[in-house]
């Protein structure tokens, strides 16, 4: 059954007519290729020679034949020994074309001829002549000229129109499809995909409706094997198709393969990867396009290819993207595809789209592509960057293949500077293994031969990795301080920041001492390959100083916002996560560290890279946010510490022993706090600045009836903590000297504990020591000072449960406030009903309400600026946005984004004078 072919049978069906009247006419079939022309030219035959009414003589072409002259005329003549094996030429010729004309005359006078010609595109030259010949002399003949030919070999052949007519055979039309599929029983859906992967053309709309209705494609490796639409496809590349065509097709195929757009530009493409002269047509390129964007189509056209041919065409499109600016990932796929991409073009385009997937947080993308990078033949120096660059990707993920692979690139530098340059990614990437002593080595062996300025950086980094080692951390500091005198200018800033954590820690200086000694170098000079372990350093100190907001902007400044990973090979980068980490721990907002922090060390769990302080931070957020039971989950993952005396151990049994103290375990949380005790102490560390260990265990001796010791200890932490001088330090030993002396005593250390952290960023120590204070005042008599400070701890724990909504699973529900939960409130609360304080306190409204965090996304949100944006540029996760929006709202007391503006202009004027008199 022809559809849509009424034009073509009516156009044959004239001319037919007119040659039985002794009038011949041409008519050509043209169309590209699978459209039909064969079927259609065989029921133009059955149709005119029904009945006896036309005698047919037939000839198909062949490309095989095309070399041979007069092959095509030998079919309609075959009798006739007078056809020519060879080209005559000139005037030689004009004479066999007449004579052959002179032959069909007379066998036509006998009955009218019909004479079909297919695939005429195939036809040799001296033949096509001939049929151009009598397309001029066929007026008075009872001959009906029906050819076809494809328009994806040539232009039409050009014949005489008056004489005859050209008919372009079309695209079936969706309608049309449809009709046929529905007709042969297949559903809308199947009925679709023939429309979208048959492309109109009938031969694979056939196929596929035959297809379609044995089953699903493609097939199941259950059902049956053989699929008609890939055959007819494969087929007509492999043995009809010619070179030009099939290799057109081919890269077509490719190019979708590879979602390479379509767009204008596709057709020069493909003209340039096209080997066999004239380019394709750009109505053939068109609809050859529109079919190859189904997966049926490119997986049957690539099934045609040889081996090693879609490979070569991959390469050739990555060249052409590569030159037209194309984003380094679409290069990148594109070469995924090539056996070994040696050329230095396609490891830089690798290279790229590995820091572009990176940076967006597709690592395993990045790591596929520098992979592929290095299957290839490079120069050492290439492949070291290569290399050292997958290894710290990979390092995340496993800590033994990120570190045999950094391990490798430091082995193909040959230079000693570029070996001293590599050294210390390695270094960083064994401390995050948990192998300081082998860190150090490295560092030591990298130093061998290289020239003073060079020794002198490595020693200085040293130090700083020295610092997960307690004894090599002590030998460190002294090396420090015999280098400090005569250490370059671009040196000395870390030395005297390493040289002021150890000083600091021993108690040896005061907060406003360390930070006079940062703040004189941030400005200074830095050697490059120093910067992070410096500003490490520094932001380590200030946030100790609780400058908070300024260690928090170093870090920010350094730190790749999410969802980019981190270069856990950088030893810096190590310490400023660190400190952006336990910065927002201490200014209260827990789920930054949650979102900022969690991803990670949920990635690099189990995978060799032990992160105990991240660990320590994300558990205590939780613990701080209510969820205790996620943060004891969190805890146990980096299992023992074994033999290693790092710092981070320290604050891992510190975090361990605040939650066994909120689970009221005081037995484990003193033997915790001890632990921690016994770990800083091997470092000379006595300072409470970072892990305030004797105050937790006074409080939990308090609680096992052993006040004596606790006093004892506490004593001691509020000596060292007034050395350092901190509102956070002084105001969290008070209290826990409060709690070990009892009495009047206590009740003076809390006031002075409450007013020394009002004036801190020290929220959770404020809310904690309040709470006691409120006891100690109602224990004392005084329950109308209790009262308010137990309020005004509700009010310190409300506006931090604002910032602790869970950074995953949580927030908002349907637009309602998340319901305010976590460790402060639940104390706060208890207290209040302890001190039987009448009514709830009313929560705090308005701008003073917000928290810290909530201001900075509130201020954004009032700017113009979008949830992503606030995201981006705060580094926290869409939800923790909305839900800060939303908790935010409710305490403004407004209802949309756009009424944020007026409210906080409103706060920032100025308040009216008092009235006069």
């Amino acid at each position: 059954m022809l559809v849509e072919r009424d034009e073509v049978l009516g156009t044959a069906a004239a001319a037919a007519a007119a040659a039985r009247a002794g009038e011949g006419r041409w008519v050509l079939l043209a169309s590209a290729a699978g459209m039909g022309r064969t079927a259609a030219l065989d029921a133009v035959v059955r149709r005119e020679s029904a009945g006896g009414a036309m005698r047919v003589a037939r000839a198909r072409c062949v490309p095989e034949e095309a070399g041979f002259p007069f092959a095509l005329v030998r079919q309609v003549f075959p009798d006739d020994v007078a056809v020519p094996f060879s080209a005559p030429a000139g005037p030689d010729e004009q004479l066999v074309l007449h004579r052959l004309v002179a032959c069909l005359a007379r066998s036509s006078a006998e009955r009218p001829v019909l004479l079909a010609v297919d695939d005429l595109h195939h036809a040799d030259e001296p033949s096509r002549r001939w049929i151009g010949y009598l397309a001029r002399r066929i007026t008075g003949l009872p001959v009906a000229l029906v050819l076809t030919e494809c328009l994806d070999q040539s232009e039409p052949t050009p014949l005489p129109p008056a004489t005859g007519t050209t008919v372009r055979l079309r695209s079936l039309g969706a309608p049309a499809v449809t009709r046929i599929a529905r007709a042969a029983g297949l559903t809308e859906e199947q009925a679709a995909t023939c429309v979208e992967a048959g492309a109109g053309i009938p031969a694979l709309v056939r196929a596929l409706v035959a297809d379609l209705g044995e089953g699903p494609l493609p097939r199941p490796p259950s059902g049956p094997a053989r699929s008609r639409y890939r055959e007819t496809i494969t087929g007509w590349l492999r043995h009809r198709a010619d070179p030009r065509s099939r290799h057109v097709c081919l890269a077509l195929a490719v190019a979708a393969d590879g979602g390479t757009p379509d767009g204008p530009g596709l057709l020069d493409q493909v003209a340039d990867l096209c080997p066999h002269g004239r380019p394709p047509s750009a109505r053939s390129v068109r609809r050859l396009g529109r079919m190859l964007r189904h997966p049926l189509a490119r997986e049957a056209v690539l099934a045609a290819a040889e081996p090693g041919e879609t490979a070569a065409l991959h390469a050739r499109i990555a060249r052409l993207l590569d030159e037209s600016g194309a984003p380094a990932t679409t290069v990148a796929s594109r070469l995924l595809r090539v056996d070994r991409p040696g050329e230095g073009w396609m490891a830089r385009s690798l290279a790229e789209a590995a820091e572009e997937a990176a940076g967006a947080g597709r690592v395993a993308e990045a790591t596929a592509y520098l992979r592929h990078a290095l299957s290839g033949p490079h120069p050492p120096d290439r492949r070291a960057g290569l290399t050292l660059r997958l290894g710290a990707l990979e390092l995340p993920h496993s800590a033994a293949a990120g570190i045999r692979r950094l391990r490798t690139g430091l082995e193909l530098h040959t230079d000693v500077r570029e070996r001293a340059a590599a050294a210390p990614a390695l270094s960083a990437a064994l401390v995050a293994g948990r192998r300081t002593d082998t860190a150090l080595r490295v560092l030591h062996q990298a130093s061998r031969g290289a020239d003073d300025e060079l020794v002198q950086v490595l020693q200085t980094l040293g130090a700083l990795i020295s610092s997960h080692d307690a004894a090599a951390w002590r030998s460190a500091v002294a090396r420090l301080h015999a280098l400090a005198p005569t250490a370059p200018v671009t040196i000395e800033p870390l030395v005297c920041g390493l040289i002021t954590e150890y000083e600091a820690g021993a108690g040896l200086c005061s907060a406003a001492e360390a930070v006079g000694r940062v703040r004189t170098r941030l400005a200074a000079p830095v050697d490059p390959r120093l910067r992070t372990a410096w500003l490490g350093s520094a932001a380590t100190l200030l946030q100790w100083a609780d400058h908070l907001p300024e260690a928090g902007a170093l870090a920010d400044a350094c730190l790749p916002a999410a969802p980019t990973p981190p270069d856990l090979t950088d030893a810096g980068v190590q310490c400023l996560l660190s400190v952006r980490a336990e910065a927002a721990l201490w200014a209260g907002d827990f789920s930054r560290v949650v979102a900022e922090n969690a991803p990670l060390v949920e990635a690099s769990a189990g995978q060799g890279v032990r992160l105990p302080h991240l660990v320590a931070m994300v558990a205590t957020a939780h613990a701080e946010a209510g969820r205790r039971a996620e943060a004891w989950e969190v805890l146990a993952g980096p299992g023992p510490s074994g033999a290693d005396s790092s710092w981070e151990w320290n604050e891992l049994r510190y975090a361990r022993a605040l939650l066994h103290a909120a689970d009221g375990n005081w037995a484990a949380a003193y033997e915790d706090h001890l632990a921690c005790g016994a770990g800083q102490a091997a470092r000379d560390f006595v300072s409470p600045v970072a892990t305030p260990w004797r105050s937790g265990a006074a409080l939990a001796l308090v609680r096992l009836g052993r006040r004596r010791e606790a006093r004892e200890l506490a004593e001691e932490e509020l000596r060292h903590a007034r050395t350092w001088g901190t509102p956070r330090t002084v105001g969290r030993a008070l209290r826990a000297h409060a709690a070990a002396v009892g009495g009047r005593s206590a009740l003076d250390s809390l006031t002075e504990a409450a007013e020394s952290l009002r004036s801190g960023p020290a929220p959770v120590e404020l809310a904690e020591t309040l709470v006691d204070l409120g006891r100690a005042h109602i224990e004392a008599g005084n329950g109308r000072k209790g009262r308010d400070a137990l309020r005004e701890a509700h009010a310190v724990a409300e506006r931090l449960c604002g910032t602790a909504a869970p950074a995953t699973g949580g927030g908002a529900v349907n637009g309602a406030p998340p319901v305010l939960a976590g460790r402060l409130l639940g104390v706060v609360e208890e207290a209040l009903r302890e001190g039987r304080v009448r009514g709830r306190p009313r929560a705090m409204t308005g701008c003073p309400a917000l928290t810290a965090a909530e201001r900075r996304v509130v201020e954004l949100a009032a700017a113009g600026h979008t949830n992503a944006h606030i995201s981006a540029a705060l580094h926290l996760t869409r939800r923790t946005v909305e839900t800060h929006l939303t908790s935010s709202y409710r305490k403004l007391g407004v209802t949309r984004r756009a009424q944020l503006a007026p409210v906080l202009a409103r706060e920032a004027e100025p308040a009216a004078p008092p009235p006069p008199g």
